[in-house]
């Protein structure tokens, strides 16, 4: 009896645990999907030996710091609006405290390709006028006080009597797109217009294109270091300036010499931090550098006369030149988190 008692109990215990395990498992419950947040904050800072603005030095070849902020807002994963301030150290003519940028825009992607399209606003305060003896022919026009030109900006005159106004804030519209090709190779292009370039009178048009490689990330091992290797050509076009920038040959202005610029450059980075080494030139030749940039440090008849170019003076803001640049850019959502 105490054998079947035994073997009963032990059948019984065998046949509830293969009960037990066909009972379904109730499966953890999984965390909700992170709520999605519109808002996100871009903002860096930079430091270079020269601040080159499509193949055109505008620190004299100098050094310069930089820095920007730039509030975006997502309307879905594939559309972001944005505005933007940003600023840089430059050295002009007619010696403004600084350069201030203000932009915004939108940027829509579809797929591999990436849309920007915005305006930007280039301000220059606290500049001087600069009126070169050379275009001292002009001295009838007058100020918005209806003060002679000549005697407001002659005694601001640089030795090479190059001319620069006093406000050369200027507006552009821009757009760009960018395809990604895989996640080595992408190619772009851009357009810039600005009905009063430089605040000059004269229209400007550029547009380039754009290449890039990225690196795959085991180049560097574990360190997490990348590399990228990338070039832009453009060119940049030109219409007639006001009287301000005339000559004796063309008092009523002066047209602008249109130009070719490329750079190429090696970058690597590292977390937040971007350091880029890169070779800028332009097919301006130093005289008709002299006449767009109003160099203050042109050297004086040392180009061929022209008829923009009375003075024969030659500038080199606008020749070949290396580019070392230290970046850091960060988002408040991926670095502050």
């Amino acid at each position: 009896m105490k054998t079947g008692a035994l073997l009963a109990t032990a059948l019984a215990m065998i046949s509830g645990s293969a009960l037990a395990a066909d009972l379904p498992v109730k499966a953890a419950k999984a965390p909700p999907p992170a709520a999605f947040d519109p808002w996100d904050i871009a903002f860096g800072s930079a430091i270079m030996n020269d601040y080159i603005f499509r193949g055109v030095t505008q620190s004299n070849h100098k050094p310069s710091v930089a820095a920007y902020f730039e509030p975006r807002y997502n309307v879905t994963k594939d559309l972001q609006l944005y505005v933007g301030l940003s600023g840089e150290s430059i050295s002009f003519t007619n010696r403004p405290a600084a350069e201030i940028d203000i932009y915004g825009g939108i940027r829509p992607t579809f797929g591999a390709f990436a849309f920007d399209i915005g305006v930007w606003g280039y301000l220059y305060p606290g500049g001087t006028c600069y009126y070169g003896a050379a275009n001292a022919f002009n001295g009838g026009l007058t100020d918005s006080a209806g003060r002679p030109l000549s005697a407001e900006c002659l005694a601001n005159a640089v030795p090479n009597a190059n001319t620069m106004k006093k406000d050369v804030s200027f507006v552009e519209v821009y757009g760009k797109v960018n395809y990604t090709i895989n996640d080595s190779f992408s190619v772009g292009a851009t357009e810039f217009y600005s009905p009063n370039f430089l605040n000059s009178g004269a229209w400007g048009n550029y547009a380039s294109i754009t290449g890039k490689y990225t690196a795959p990330s085991t180049v560097f091992g574990s360190s997490g270091v990348g590399m990228y290797v990338s070039g832009e050509f453009g060119r940049q076009w030109f219409g007639t300036t006001d009287s301000f920038y005339g000559t004796a040959t063309f008092p009523n202005g002066i047209h602008y010499a249109d130009y070719y610029t490329w750079n190429i450059g090696i970058g690597f980075t590292y977390k937040v931090f971007t350091l880029d080494l890169r070779y800028s030139d332009t097919d301006l030749n130093k005289g008709n550098c002299s006449v767009f940039t109003g160099a203050f440090n042109a050297s004086v008849g040392t180009s061929p006369i022209t008829g923009i170019n009375p003075g024969g003076n030659s500038s080199n803001w606008c020749g070949a030149a290396g580019i070392v640049k230290l970046s850091a850019d960060l988002t408040a959502v991926t670095n502050l988190k």
